[in-house]
């Protein structure tokens, strides 16, 4: 604020004081002539104390009681009612200019029967429901017998305001937020700003009702601050309230919905209302959220992950993505300013992996502690992982994968599947940017893969292999939770996943694709063909994601060969035979156990997948700390007998033959 400003601002409080104590002094001097004619039994008196008054054109703004009754439509009665109200608060006497003036020592506060019988040109209809008053909660009545001896007070907020201090209503506060505008708009997202300034400004031009504006998308930040910007642009406030604290109780919600309104009519505040968190699956929330919308009267911007469904009011629904991937270069370029060019086009790798915002980058890059450029490299990469996990962490499962090349028993074939899908994950910028291949189509630019294979045969271990290989998260999703019964849950579940890991350009793991997944291509009733959507979906999102998506299956002959088609890899898992079972026997202890007389060779003869030896081997090493003794045979015998039990089959004599 500039020093004139404040000067102006301090003038026009200066001002609005004087204004207002002349005209609360008004209503005195009418309690003090209704005092009057008590005291002389009716007859008046003409000395009556002239009352120097002020015009609220002699000063600008005008004063904030001018615009309350203008802004509240209040008669010149009603006004005074509010200033008989707000005497109290002003002035320790006027409990008992009440009392004498109502005749009744015990009646020491405002009523409307002392208002009509004191103030100047008084109307019954300034008492019903429906008047400004009532309506917009200017006086608060307290329970009594009847309406007319009800004590009555200015409301809080009210009596700030007309005092010239802007103050948020209290049963708001904590409830509604400020929202200001913390970050620049890239310029796909000032286009969606200009968009939607241009709405509201024809829609008031037209005098129309102003719609309600949609964002929707995933990109949480980003739609609050082209909230944000819009409202600055228009030179509005802009408060937001989730959509979960809306009261579902009629009387309560018409309560919270009056406040709302009143703030847009006093400080100019439009209502952010945030459904990004909130189930609306769910009837009651669906309901309330809708007739919140449909009978707010005051300007709202909506933000969600999916479109609502338009009702009567109009509503103009924008989807918000995360910048481009030229944007976020430039972003990059200028977080990193001199640091960008020593890195040699690695900004490039870092956009084609990471899907962030430009809070999210800056953020990354404020973190650096390292000085050694490729240190600083491999800080930069960590903390886009970590500004990447925040939503997916909470919709699916991150699995803390340590597993290498070492510890993958494969045959040949398999394993040069696995080094080529990380070959197209490791250079798709290059392929798809450098090389053109995405201005061909940006159809099937994702990288899918169908691990197909028993339990126990080292799919989960290869995904966590391609994950540590390319220094990225992997996330586990099991299918069958997200399948649901309902139409179309299916789909909002698989688009949470999917636009959060966005951003991270995470490994998705889908076990369990049977659950999802079969022989479904012949439609035989409404479930089949409602199946095959669900399918459709979820290979569109993978197709079309920006990372690696894995779908895991038990039993590749269960899924249909279309839906096959359309994944880019497939990887069958074979059940180890003696030498790969040997082989995972010599690995499978870590360098720091202590081992003697292990055969590795008896060991294979256990004719069990990787996934079981890996649990044997761990239960061995708990015996053998418990015995004190180093890991042998004996402890690994003791070891697989559980472990046989647990797989319900019987531990054969030609499979431990010869171990103790």
């Amino acid at each position: 604020m500039t020093p004139l400003t404040q000067i102006k601002s301090s003038n026009w409080r200066r001002e609005n004081q004087h204004y207002l104590m002349r005209e609360v002094e008004a209503v005195r001097q009418a309690l003090k002539r209704q005092i009057d004619r008590i005291n002389s039994n009716g007859e008046t008196s003409d000395q009556s104390i002239a009352v120097p008054t002020i015009s609220p054109q002699d000063f600008q703004p005008p004063p904030a009681l001018k615009r309350v009754c203008e802004t509240f439509g209040l008669s010149p009665f009603e006004r005074d009612i509010l200033l008989l109200c707000a005497g109290m608060e002003f002035d320790s006497n006027w409990a008992s200019l009440c009392a004498a003036a109502a005749g009744n020592p015990q009646q020491n506060y405002p009523t409307f029967s002392l208002a009509l019988a004191v103030l100047p040109a008084p109307h019954w209809g300034a008492l019903t429901p429906a008047a400004p008053l009532r309506k917009w909660r200017l006086i608060e009545i307290s329970p009594a017998n009847n309406l007319t001896s009800a004590c009555l007070r200015i409301d809080e907020r009210i009596l700030h305001y007309i005092a010239g201090v802007q103050h948020l209503d209290e049963r708001l506060a904590g409830i509604i937020e400020p929202v200001i505008q913390r970050s620049e708009l890239v310029p796909s997202h000032r286009q969606i700003t200009e968009q939607m300034v241009a709405a509201w400004v024809r829609a008031s031009q037209a005098g129309g009702e102003l719609p309600v504006l949609q964002l929707c998308g995933g990109e949480i930040a980003s739609k609050k601050t082209i909230a944000a910007a819009v409202c600055a642009e228009l030179n509005l406030n802009l408060h937001t309230v989730s959509a979960q604290t809306i009261p579902t109780d009629s009387s309560q919600q018409n309560l919270f919905k009056c406040l709302c309104e009143r703030e847009w009519l006093l400080s100019d505040s439009v209502l952010l209302l945030d459904c990004d968190e909130t189930d609306t699956t769910q009837s009651i929330t669906e309901a309330t959220i809708a007739r919140f919308i449909e009978s707010a009267n005051l300007p709202l911007i909506v933000t969600s992950l999916e479109r609502m469904r338009q009702r009567q009011r109009p509503i103009i629904s924008f989807d918000v993505g995360t910048p481009t991937s030229e944007e976020q270069r430039t972003i990059w370029q200028n977080a990193l300013g001199e640091m960008a060019k020593e890195l040699n086009g690695k900004v490039e790798h870092l956009v084609s992996h990471f899907n962030l915002t430009g809070p999210a980058i800056k953020a990354a890059c404020l973190k650096i502690e390292a000085a050694e450029k490729e240190e600083f490299y491999q800080q930069l990469w960590e903390n886009c992982r970590l500004q990447a996990r925040t939503r997916l962490d909470d919709l699916a499962q991150r699995i803390e994968g340590r597993a290498g090349w070492e510890d993958l028993i494969l045959p040949d074939k398999e394993r040069m599947i696995l080094q080529e899908i990380a070959a197209h994950v490791g250079q798709r910028w290059k392929v798809y940017e450098q090389w053109g291949f995405s201005n061909k189509s940006r159809r099937g630019l994702g990288i899918s893969a169908l691990f197909a294979g028993g339990s126990g045969t080292g799919k989960t271990t290869a995904a966590e292999v391609l994950a540590q290989e390319l220094k990225l998260d992997l996330y586990r999703i099991d299918l069958s939770s997200v399948v649901s019964k309902y139409i179309g849950e299916t789909e909002k579940n698989l688009r949470r996943l999917f636009d959060a890991a966005e951003a991270g350009g995470a490994i998705l793991l889908f076990d369990e694709a049977d659950a999802l997944f079969g022989k479904r291509s012949e439609v035989k009733d409404s479930h089949d063909r409602h199946a095959n959507i669900e399918v459709s979906y979820l290979l569109q999102r993978m197709e079309s994601y920006g990372g690696l998506a894995i779908l895991t299956t038990n039993l590749k002959s269960a899924l249909d060969g279309a839906f096959l088609r359309r994944l880019r890899f497939i990887v069958q898992f074979p059940f180890p035979d003696a030498g790969q079972r040997a082989e995972i026997w010599r690995r499978v202890f870590p360098k720091q156990t202590p081992t003697e007389g292990l055969d590795f060779n008896k060991l294979a003869k256990l004719n069990v997948a990787g996934g079981n030896i890996k649990n044997m081997a761990l239960n061995a090493a708990f015996i053998a700390a418990e015995a004190g003794e180093p890991v042998g045979m004996k402890h690994i015998l003791q070891a697989a007998k559980s472990e046989y039990v647990k797989m319900e089959r019987p531990l054969t004599d030609s499979e431990v033959k010869g171990w103790v």
